[in-house]
């Protein structure tokens, strides 16, 4: 594989597993992360750009040196995201709200807008936008992130309706619950909230899924390094679930 591919949120959690896997496979990386320090560990031979996903400025200097170092882009994840609080909906601030439809959702609609051009310049590319489980069952606690993750769907076939005809594909992944610190810090929050504990929580999620089991960030990765290939050449418009069969989103506690 000697693809060129940008990945949003690349400094950790599924961002970094897919710089990983795909740089594996032989492609050149650009990675974008908020977190300078985990930029800073990440391999010398990714390229690295510190910055906002959701700002319109810094997409704008990531497509620019896409165009300057490597005149184009054949995969950009769309992956950059934030958990947003964890609440019943009436318990949750306006600006919270805002803030976590802003990152995930905001984020991958520039991604998408500044690739389109670049991408059907040369009449080929994928987009692949980092969705979740709470974008197509909805999430009890979870409002904003559920909202945001249903419309980065909405926003992935229309692009797929949009681009198809000039030979690009857009597909989201939606990953059930990712091994990692993200979700532990959920658990935790949500447990407080019930006042439980968080291993009756972890308990309760993993009763939901088929295969009673959470999923690893390389599980996703590795369905994303499929969808940019040749082999996925015309799956197009999907929502590939990475989540062992979500059976119950509704942890009973």
């Amino acid at each position: 594989m000697s693809k060129r591919v940008l990945i949003t949120g690349g400094g950790s959690g599924i961002g970094k597993a897919m710089a990983e896997t795909f740089a594996a496979q032989g492609a050149r990386v650009l990675v974008t992360d908020m977190a300078e320090a985990a930029l800073a560990k990440c391999p010398d031979n990714w390229l690295k750009m510190t910055g906002d996903a959701s700002d319109p400025v810094h997409m704008q200097a990531v497509f620019a040196r896409l165009a300057d170092q490597w005149q184009g882009v054949d995969v950009v994840c769309a992956n950059a995201g934030i958990a947003g609080p964890t609440a019943l909906v009436e318990n949750v601030e306006l600006g919270d709200f805002r803030r976590c439809v802003a990152v995930n959702l905001e984020a991958a609609f520039l991604a998408a807008k500044y690739a389109a051009p670049m991408m059907k310049a040369q009449k080929s590319g994928v987009i692949l936008i980092t969705s979740s489980m709470a974008g197509v069952h909805g999430f009890p606690n979870r409002a904003p992130y559920a909202v945001a993750k249903w419309a980065m769907i909405g926003l992935m076939k229309t692009l797929a309706m949009e681009l198809g005809p000039h030979g690009i594909r857009a597909n989201a992944l939606a990953p059930g619950c990712v091994e990692g610190p993200r979700i532990d810090g959920v658990i935790e929050r949500e447990a407080k909230a019930k006042g439980t504990t968080p291993d009756i929580i972890r308990t309760g999620y993993q009763a939901g899924v088929s295969m009673r089991s959470f999923v690893s960030a390389h599980d996703v990765a590795n369905m994303a390094v499929f969808l940019a290939s040749d082999g996925a050449r015309l799956v197009s418009g999907q929502v590939i679930a990475v989540d062992g069969h979500t059976e119950n989103p509704d942890p009973k506690v």
